[in-house]
């Protein structure tokens, strides 16, 4: 629960820090490169105290995870770019645990129990207030994409956990060396779109080198400390409890960027939270 809890507050930051940047590939691709510069000492570190760096499950599973991984951010970014971050964030957050817990319940045979059951109704019903459609017709529009963007990126935010939850589990490859390969084969996969973005480069080091350099920093920590959680809890415990972070991005997005409807979408993200820990005592 530390190294879960502490991700989650990571990944909170690193997603204001996003959404201020409102980046599109070139920023995603940039973020890739740096967090492999960054991280790159420590995998060499962990190649000389004898850590195996490379197998094949590595090479399939970590290229499988870049690919959902792009289109997460992708996705994320365009949603950040279109609506609210406490109206996107929570809602790909809420939505990723139900999505990986019916995962984990249908394909890996974890319980499913009476207090899992009832937490995930309420995030089911935080969701449900947090995406409360108001009576102007421009607002409307405005969420009806923030809904469609936030739950699309819960469903890659599903996909990549279970397929990392395999990883981890099954073959019990090293969190770092798989996250840091992932990255990798997304910088790699993203590198035939961005080579005539020169400009679009150039002005993305030039405006947002330091937020870069931080999420770079900030998203693979966050991550790697969830993939280490793995090892000691299940994922349909592990899956809901990093979502806490839903309570600093919404409180994120209603006091530094001044987002309405702050206190509906902070009593929904508690309705969430609450589903999060009735998941956690299942």
């Amino acid at each position: 629960m530390l190294l879960v809890l502490t991700a989650a507050f990571l990944h909170a930051i690193w997603n204001l820090l996003s959404k201020k940047a409102m980046g599109k590939t070139p920023f995603i691709w940039l973020m890739y490169v740096a967090s492999n510069i960054v991280y790159l000492p420590v995998l060499l570190f962990q190649k000389n105290i004898g850590a195996a760096i490379f197998s094949m499950p590595l090479l399939w599973l970590a290229l499988c995870s870049a690919m959902l991984h792009l289109a997460y951010y992708i996705v994320l970014q365009k949603g950040y770019r279109s609506a609210d971050l406490s109206v996107v964030y929570p809602l790909a957050r809420g939505s990723g645990p139900l999505f990986s817990s019916i995962a984990a319940i249908l394909f890996l045979h974890e319980p499913l129990r009476l207090t899992a059951t009832i937490g995930l109704l309420l995030i089911i019903a935080g969701v449900m207030l947090i995406t409360g459609l108001s009576f102007k017709r421009e607002n409307n529009l405005k969420i009806i994409t923030g809904i469609t963007y936030g739950v699309l990126t819960g469903f890659f935010i599903a996909l990549y956990t279970f397929n990392d939850t395999i990883a981890i589990k099954r073959y019990a490859l090293p969190p770092l060396v798989l996250t840091l390969a992932t990255n990798l084969f997304a910088a790699v996969l993203l590198l035939p779109f961005i080579m005539h973005e020169k400009a679009a480069l150039k002005r993305e080091i030039t405006q947002h080198k330091w937020i870069i350099i931080a999420i770079a920093i900030l998203s693979p920590a966050a991550y790697i400390l969830v993939l280490q959680a793995l090892k000691y809890a299940p994922l349909t415990v592990v899956a809901p409890a990093r979502e806490t972070s839903i309570l600093v991005g919404v409180f994120m997005g209603s006091k530094v960027l001044n987002e309405a409807d702050g206190k509906k979408r902070l009593l929904a993200s508690l309705l969430i939270l609450g589903g999060i820990v009735s998941l956690s005592l299942g």
